[in-house]
């Protein structure tokens, strides 16, 4: 058929809407979003420094929460540093939360901070829509370590603080510690020459010391020596080739969970050094969604 033998009606139809096709924003031909992002969210103020998360959010509404800690020797790093976006159109939602670095407040600055952010969230969980009793945590590298702490010590009121929301809970029910470490009185005689080039000024600045200078420090900032038969349930993944942080320190971690009773999936990645895709390609986005569906059935 050519143009002309189109019926005028169709053409009339056609010259119509014309002008709002061609002025409607890109936006109006994009397909129905899987999740909206709230970014810099305000969750506590201290000594007049905000500190702030950004809020991934499913279309289903009172959805499991995972706070993500970002990683960085704990002097570095920030919340936009988010590697679960995957997990979102699952049905997660997820607050990637900043905390003081070490260069600001040394530790248990960073704890405390978390926590808070856990508070907030949990306190203002109707109003964001995500489900207060279904609560992970999750980080990588320093950030895996801080979740573990942050995970194991649940009602313990010496990492507790007093940062911005009191009196919700900042209990979580489940961890995901990625290339994490989890013993500072072990991890350096772990360690790579490469590895103690970081470690070294890293925990410095942290401790405010050596760990053999404040054993004590060393201790509560350690998570193996917080598990119990009731830790939530922890799901590791760390690199066997891992030269900044020790393979060994999951190890650790692992098996004091398994001495306590407590729940552990350990996913050794074959040949992984520190990060990288291989944490987060489908295989593992699907490893963490199992065992997340598992824990918040």
């Amino acid at each position: 058929m050519s143009v002309f033998q189109i019926p005028r009606s169709v053409i009339a139809l056609a010259l119509a809407l014309l002008p709002a096709m061609l002025f409607c924003s890109p936006e109006a031909w994009a397909a129905e979003p899987e999740y909206s992002v709230h970014r810099d969210i305000v969750f506590a103020e201290v000594d007049g420094r905000k500190l702030a998360l950004d809020l991934y959010l499913p279309a289903k509404q009172r959805a499991p929460l995972i706070v993500w800690v970002h990683g960085g020797a704990w002097s570095a790093g920030s919340k936009s540093d988010m590697p679960l976006g995957h997990l979102v159109p699952e049905g997660f939602a997820i607050a990637s939360v900043d905390y003081r670095l070490s260069g600001v407040a040394p530790f248990p600055a960073p704890a405390h901070d978390i926590k808070a952010a856990i508070r907030f969230l949990r306190a203002r969980a109707s109003e964001l829509g995500v489900n207060a009793d279904r609560i992970a945590i999750a980080g990588g590298s320093a950030g895996g370590h801080l979740a573990q702490l942050v995970g194991v010590t649940n009602g313990i009121p010496e990492l507790e603080g007093s940062v911005g929301v009191t009196g919700a809970s900042s209990d979580v029910q489940a961890i995901l510690s990625f290339y994490g470490m989890s013993d500072f009185t072990t991890i350096l005689q772990q360690s790579t020459p490469h590895g103690l080039s970081v470690r070294v000024p890293a925990l410095q600045a942290l401790l405010g010391g050596q760990p053999s200078d404040k054993p004590e420090l060393a201790r509560q900032a350690s998570p193996v020596f917080h598990v119990n038969a009731k830790s939530p349930p922890l799901l590791l993944l760390h690199g066997d080739e891992d030269p900044q942080a020790p393979f060994e320190q999951s190890r650790e971690m692992e098996a004091a969970y398994k001495k306590a009773g407590a729940r552990v999936q350990f996913d050794v990645i074959r040949g992984g050094g520190h990060g990288g895709e291989k944490f987060y390609d489908d295989q593992r986005i699907a490893l963490v969604t199992q065992f997340l569906n598992e824990v918040f059935p």
